[in-house]
Protein backbone atom coordinates (compact mmCIF):
# COMPACT_ATOMS: atom_id res chain seq x y z
CA UNK A 1 0.00 0.00 0.00
CA UNK A 2 1.20 3.50 -0.82
CA UNK A 3 0.18 5.90 1.95
CA UNK A 4 0.54 9.53 2.83
CA UNK A 5 0.88 10.64 6.46
CA UNK A 6 0.34 14.28 7.43
CA UNK A 7 1.98 15.35 10.68
CA UNK A 8 4.53 12.57 10.18
CA UNK A 9 7.13 14.15 12.49
CA UNK A 10 4.80 14.43 15.47
CA UNK A 11 4.40 12.14 18.47
CA UNK A 12 1.66 9.93 17.04
CA UNK A 13 2.52 10.52 13.38
CA UNK A 14 6.13 9.35 13.68
CA UNK A 15 5.09 6.20 15.53
CA UNK A 16 2.55 5.55 12.79
CA UNK A 17 5.21 5.99 10.09
CA UNK A 18 7.45 3.48 11.87
CA UNK A 19 4.60 0.95 12.03
CA UNK A 20 3.70 1.41 8.34
CA UNK A 21 7.31 0.99 7.24
CA UNK A 22 7.71 -2.05 9.47
CA UNK A 23 4.68 -3.60 7.74
CA UNK A 24 6.26 -3.02 4.32
CA UNK A 25 4.24 -0.06 3.04
CA UNK A 26 5.50 2.85 0.94
CA UNK A 27 5.04 6.11 2.85
CA UNK A 28 5.11 9.79 1.92
CA UNK A 29 5.37 11.88 5.07
CA UNK A 30 4.35 15.54 5.25
CA UNK A 31 5.14 17.97 8.05
CA UNK A 32 5.90 21.69 8.48
CA UNK A 33 7.67 21.23 11.85
CA UNK A 34 5.33 23.62 13.66
CA UNK A 35 5.30 21.02 16.45
CA UNK A 36 6.94 17.96 14.87
CA UNK A 37 10.61 17.15 15.36
CA UNK A 38 13.10 16.07 12.72
CA UNK A 39 14.78 13.58 15.05
CA UNK A 40 11.46 11.67 15.34
CA UNK A 41 11.76 10.62 11.68
CA UNK A 42 15.54 10.25 11.61
CA UNK A 43 15.38 6.46 11.29
CA UNK A 44 12.46 6.57 8.85
CA UNK A 45 14.45 8.79 6.49
CA UNK A 46 17.03 6.01 6.16
CA UNK A 47 14.34 3.72 4.73
CA UNK A 48 14.05 3.62 0.93
CA UNK A 49 10.28 3.22 1.25
CA UNK A 50 9.92 6.61 2.96
CA UNK A 51 9.84 10.03 1.31
CA UNK A 52 9.65 13.18 3.39
CA UNK A 53 8.09 16.43 2.17
CA UNK A 54 8.30 19.63 4.20
CA UNK A 55 5.21 21.65 3.35
CA UNK A 56 2.39 23.47 5.12
CA UNK A 57 -1.09 22.01 4.60
CA UNK A 58 -2.42 25.53 4.07
CA UNK A 59 -0.50 25.56 0.77
CA UNK A 60 -3.25 23.80 -1.16
CA UNK A 61 -1.77 24.24 -4.65
CA UNK A 62 1.64 22.98 -3.58
CA UNK A 63 0.03 20.09 -1.73
CA UNK A 64 -2.00 18.46 -4.48
CA UNK A 65 0.85 16.90 -6.45
CA UNK A 66 1.99 14.75 -3.52
CA UNK A 67 -1.35 12.91 -3.42
CA UNK A 68 -0.90 11.41 -6.87
CA UNK A 69 -1.09 7.58 -6.85
CA UNK A 70 -1.75 7.51 -3.09
CA UNK A 71 -4.07 4.74 -1.88
CA UNK A 72 -4.68 5.82 1.74
CA UNK A 73 -4.22 9.10 3.61
CA UNK A 74 -3.50 9.17 7.35
CA UNK A 75 -4.32 12.73 8.39
CA UNK A 76 -2.74 13.48 11.78
CA UNK A 77 -1.46 17.04 11.33
CA UNK A 78 -3.18 19.48 13.68
CA UNK A 79 -2.71 22.16 16.28
CA UNK A 80 -2.85 20.19 19.52
CA UNK A 81 -2.34 23.10 21.92
CA UNK A 82 -5.77 22.96 23.57
CA UNK A 83 -5.10 25.18 26.58
CA UNK A 84 -4.11 28.36 24.74
CA UNK A 85 -6.69 28.19 21.93
CA UNK A 86 -8.54 31.26 23.19
CA UNK A 87 -5.32 33.31 22.92
CA UNK A 88 -5.21 32.69 19.17
CA UNK A 89 -8.71 31.67 18.03
CA UNK A 90 -7.76 31.48 14.34
CA UNK A 91 -5.11 28.82 14.89
CA UNK A 92 -7.46 25.87 15.41
CA UNK A 93 -9.58 26.96 12.46
CA UNK A 94 -6.58 27.20 10.14
CA UNK A 95 -4.42 24.28 11.25
CA UNK A 96 -7.26 21.87 11.97
CA UNK A 97 -10.38 22.66 9.94
CA UNK A 98 -8.98 24.45 6.86
CA UNK A 99 -5.98 22.13 6.72
CA UNK A 100 -8.38 19.16 6.73
CA UNK A 101 -10.42 20.73 3.94
CA UNK A 102 -7.22 21.12 1.91
CA UNK A 103 -6.30 17.47 2.48
CA UNK A 104 -9.77 16.39 1.33
CA UNK A 105 -9.53 18.57 -1.76
CA UNK A 106 -6.07 17.21 -2.61
CA UNK A 107 -7.55 13.72 -2.28
CA UNK A 108 -10.55 14.56 -4.46
CA UNK A 109 -8.36 16.06 -7.19
CA UNK A 110 -6.26 12.88 -7.25
CA UNK A 111 -9.14 10.41 -6.79
CA UNK A 112 -7.83 9.17 -3.44
CA UNK A 113 -10.76 7.61 -1.59
CA UNK A 114 -9.57 6.44 1.84
CA UNK A 115 -8.78 8.69 4.81
CA UNK A 116 -7.85 7.90 8.41
CA UNK A 117 -8.37 10.89 10.69
CA UNK A 118 -7.27 11.44 14.27
CA UNK A 119 -9.99 13.32 16.11
CA UNK A 120 -10.32 13.72 19.88
CA UNK A 121 -12.47 12.77 22.84
CA UNK A 122 -12.65 16.52 23.51
CA UNK A 123 -15.54 16.77 21.06
CA UNK A 124 -17.75 15.29 23.80
CA UNK A 125 -17.06 18.30 26.04
CA UNK A 126 -18.12 17.55 29.61
CA UNK A 127 -19.96 14.34 28.79
CA UNK A 128 -22.21 12.87 31.46
CA UNK A 129 -21.87 9.37 29.96
CA UNK A 130 -18.75 7.61 31.27
CA UNK A 131 -17.48 5.51 29.52
CA UNK A 132 -18.60 7.54 26.52
CA UNK A 133 -20.02 5.63 23.53
CA UNK A 134 -19.55 6.78 19.93
CA UNK A 135 -23.24 7.67 19.67
CA UNK A 136 -23.27 9.84 22.80
CA UNK A 137 -24.98 13.23 22.34
CA UNK A 138 -22.63 16.16 21.85
CA UNK A 139 -22.93 18.73 24.63
CA UNK A 140 -21.83 22.35 24.36
CA UNK A 141 -18.25 22.49 23.07
CA UNK A 142 -15.74 23.50 25.74
CA UNK A 143 -12.70 24.27 23.56
CA UNK A 144 -11.93 25.72 20.14
CA UNK A 145 -9.76 22.66 19.58
CA UNK A 146 -12.67 20.27 20.12
CA UNK A 147 -14.97 22.42 17.99
CA UNK A 148 -12.45 22.49 15.12
CA UNK A 149 -12.00 18.71 15.25
CA UNK A 150 -15.75 18.19 15.21
CA UNK A 151 -15.92 20.44 12.14
CA UNK A 152 -13.24 18.26 10.53
CA UNK A 153 -15.34 15.17 11.18
CA UNK A 154 -18.29 16.89 9.52
CA UNK A 155 -16.24 17.73 6.44
CA UNK A 156 -14.89 14.19 6.17
CA UNK A 157 -18.37 12.68 6.53
CA UNK A 158 -19.67 15.04 3.84
CA UNK A 159 -16.90 14.03 1.42
CA UNK A 160 -17.68 10.38 2.11
CA UNK A 161 -21.30 10.97 1.17
CA UNK A 162 -20.67 13.38 -1.68
CA UNK A 163 -17.56 11.91 -3.32
CA UNK A 164 -17.73 8.26 -2.26
CA UNK A 165 -14.80 8.49 0.16
CA UNK A 166 -14.31 5.96 2.95
CA UNK A 167 -13.15 7.13 6.37
CA UNK A 168 -11.95 5.86 9.72
CA UNK A 169 -12.24 8.48 12.46
CA UNK A 170 -10.56 7.97 15.85
CA UNK A 171 -11.50 9.97 18.93
CA UNK A 172 -8.52 9.67 21.27
CA UNK A 173 -8.12 9.98 25.00
CA UNK A 174 -4.69 11.10 26.28
CA UNK A 175 -1.99 9.14 24.48
CA UNK A 176 1.31 8.47 26.25
CA UNK A 177 4.53 6.75 25.22
CA UNK A 178 7.64 7.18 23.12
CA UNK A 179 8.10 10.75 21.77
CA UNK A 180 5.29 12.18 23.90
CA UNK A 181 5.77 15.96 23.75
CA UNK A 182 2.80 17.74 25.30
CA UNK A 183 0.10 17.41 27.92
CA UNK A 184 -0.10 17.71 31.69
CA UNK A 185 2.25 14.78 32.45
CA UNK A 186 4.87 16.34 30.18
CA UNK A 187 4.28 19.72 31.86
CA UNK A 188 4.70 18.21 35.34
CA UNK A 189 8.07 16.79 34.37
CA UNK A 190 9.08 20.17 32.93
CA UNK A 191 8.07 22.04 36.07
CA UNK A 192 9.92 19.65 38.37
CA UNK A 193 13.10 19.84 36.33
CA UNK A 194 13.05 23.61 36.71
CA UNK A 195 12.07 23.54 40.39
CA UNK A 196 12.26 20.12 42.13
CA UNK A 197 10.82 21.51 45.36
CA UNK A 198 7.50 22.85 44.06
CA UNK A 199 4.77 21.75 41.63
CA UNK A 200 1.84 23.94 40.61
CA UNK A 201 -1.33 22.08 39.58
CA UNK A 202 -4.41 23.52 37.89
CA UNK A 203 -7.58 22.45 39.67
CA UNK A 204 -7.76 20.38 42.86
CA UNK A 205 -5.85 17.29 41.68
CA UNK A 206 -8.95 15.11 41.72
CA UNK A 207 -9.63 15.45 38.00
CA UNK A 208 -9.69 12.05 36.31
CA UNK A 209 -7.88 11.14 33.11
CA UNK A 210 -7.93 8.07 30.90
CA UNK A 211 -4.70 7.14 29.14
CA UNK A 212 -3.71 4.88 26.25
CA UNK A 213 -0.18 3.82 25.32
CA UNK A 214 0.94 4.82 21.83
CA UNK A 215 1.61 1.23 20.71
CA UNK A 216 -1.83 0.10 21.95
CA UNK A 217 -3.23 3.02 19.97
CA UNK A 218 -1.43 1.79 16.84
CA UNK A 219 -2.72 -1.76 17.39
CA UNK A 220 -6.29 -0.50 17.70
CA UNK A 221 -6.04 1.58 14.53
CA UNK A 222 -4.73 -1.25 12.37
CA UNK A 223 -7.11 -3.82 13.83
CA UNK A 224 -10.12 -1.62 13.08
CA UNK A 225 -8.86 -0.85 9.57
CA UNK A 226 -8.83 -4.57 8.92
CA UNK A 227 -12.24 -5.35 10.40
CA UNK A 228 -14.36 -2.23 9.74
CA UNK A 229 -15.53 -1.65 6.19
CA UNK A 230 -18.41 0.84 6.48
CA UNK A 231 -18.34 4.08 4.52
CA UNK A 232 -17.81 6.06 7.76
CA UNK A 233 -16.21 4.22 10.70
CA UNK A 234 -15.95 6.05 14.03
CA UNK A 235 -14.16 4.75 17.12
CA UNK A 236 -13.44 6.04 20.60
CA UNK A 237 -9.92 4.88 21.44
CA UNK A 238 -9.26 4.81 25.15
CA UNK A 239 -9.30 2.77 28.29
CA UNK A 240 -12.27 2.11 30.57
CA UNK A 241 -10.32 2.91 33.73
CA UNK A 242 -9.12 6.27 34.99
CA UNK A 243 -6.58 7.70 37.37
CA UNK A 244 -6.71 10.98 39.22
CA UNK A 245 -4.21 13.71 38.46
CA UNK A 246 -2.93 13.22 42.03
CA UNK A 247 -2.03 9.61 41.15
CA UNK A 248 -0.08 10.82 38.11
CA UNK A 249 1.80 13.29 40.30
CA UNK A 250 2.59 10.59 42.86
CA UNK A 251 4.00 8.28 40.17
CA UNK A 252 6.11 11.06 38.62
CA UNK A 253 7.53 12.11 42.00
CA UNK A 254 8.38 8.51 42.87
CA UNK A 255 10.02 8.06 39.48
CA UNK A 256 12.11 11.22 39.92
CA UNK A 257 12.66 10.53 43.64
CA UNK A 258 11.31 13.94 44.60
CA UNK A 259 9.02 15.20 47.34
CA UNK A 260 7.88 18.66 46.17
CA UNK A 261 5.31 20.91 47.77
CA UNK A 262 2.12 20.58 45.72
CA UNK A 263 0.18 23.80 45.15
CA UNK A 264 -3.34 23.64 43.71
CA UNK A 265 -5.18 26.43 41.97
CA UNK A 266 -8.55 25.18 43.25
CA UNK A 267 -11.73 24.27 41.40
CA UNK A 268 -12.55 21.17 39.39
Amino acid sequence: MKCLVTGCAGFIGSNLVDRLLKDGHDVIGIDNFSTGQLNFIKEAKKNNHFEFIEIDLLNIEGLKKYFKNIETVFHLAANADVRFGLNNPGKDLEQNTIATFNVLEAMRCNEVKKIIFTSTGSIYGESTLIPTPENAPFPIQTSLYGASKLACEGLISSYCEGYDFQSWIYRFVSILGERYTHGHVFDFYGQLRKNPSELFVLGNGKQRKSYLHIQDCMDAIFLSLTLSKEKINIFNLGFNDYCEVNDSIKWICEHLKLDPEIKYSGGE
